[in-house]
């Protein structure tokens, strides 16, 4: 399946970083955020993704053009018949890419319906660019076809900083902006959706959030589905650290690929 990932947000909580380079750029364990979401998407067996770009996004594809160079040891042979040879090329990566400029001020709904042009199937995933998870992504995808919903998105736990989810069974029936509890469930980003998600985007100004999940839930074609292990933002300067402490130690709960 293609998966859709949002690359385009200025970050402004962790302007440390993004003051620099996009919000996916910023590196953990000495590779980009971006790149160890595309691991755990590959991981399962999806490698065709569409980076939705936006703030900095010369940087993503600088990145991905010069990506064996980033990614492996190199022999150079100078001379006048110059020659670059790559080692220890790996085909757990054989990824296609497809960068898209998708503007620099376009909303999150925005940014999904500009890559719609590009979605070849009725059904497709996405995500964001700032977190990461050990959730089963192929369970999410049999969840979400039993369940027969538009979107499914995978709902975690977490600290009670995020608007809350107002759950009957597997539906979500309504968003809280102000939790009433530490330990509801929340938002985790990692979808399933159904490419019908176009009828309810309405422009560049159009915050998936918002309007077109909220009347999604009204309906009854919002599913949730539950995830216990481990899920983390980078939203902070802080986060990045802790992301990057867990990698240092050899801990990272998200690493399922190695």
């Amino acid at each position: 399946m293609q998966v859709v990932i949002l690359c385009g947000g200025l970050g402004t909580r962790l302007r440390e970083e993004t003051e620099f380079r996009p919000k996916p750029m910023v590196p953990v364990g000495g590779q980009p955020m971006l790149w160890h979401i595309m691991k755990t998407y590959a991981h399962f067996g999806h490698r065709e993704f569409i980076l939705c770009l936006g703030y900095k996004g010369t940087v993503i594809k600088d990145y991905f053009r010069n990506f064996l160079w980033h990614t492996n040891d190199v022999t150079l042979r100078l001379g006048q018949r110059p020659q670059i040879t790559y080692h220890d090329q790996r085909d757990d990566e054989d990824w296609t890419v497809t960068l898209l400029d998708t503007g620099e001020k376009t909303q999150t709904g925005g940014r999904l319906q500009r890559a719609l042009a590009h979605v070849k199937e009725d059904r497709f995933l996405f995500t964001y660019g700032d977190g990461l998870t050990d959730a089963d992504i192929n369970g999410a995808v049999d969840f979400h076809e039993r369940e027969g919903g538009m979107v499914t998105l995978t709902a975690v736990k977490t600290g009670g900083r995020f608007g809350e989810l107002s759950m009957d069974g597997s539906t979500i029936t309504a968003f809280r902006e102000k939790p009433q509890r530490a330990d509801g469930y929340i938002n985790g980003g990692f979808m399933v959706m159904n490419r019908s998600i176009g009828d309810y985007l309405t422009g560049d100004d159009c915050i998936l959030e918002q309007a077109p999940l909220v009347r999604l839930a009204t309906e009854g074609k919002l599913k949730a589905f539950p995830h216990e292990g481990f899920w983390q933002c980078m939203d902070t300067y802080r986060e990045q650290q802790q992301l990057e402490e867990l990698w240092n130690e050899g801990t990272a709960p998200w690493a399922i690929w190695s």
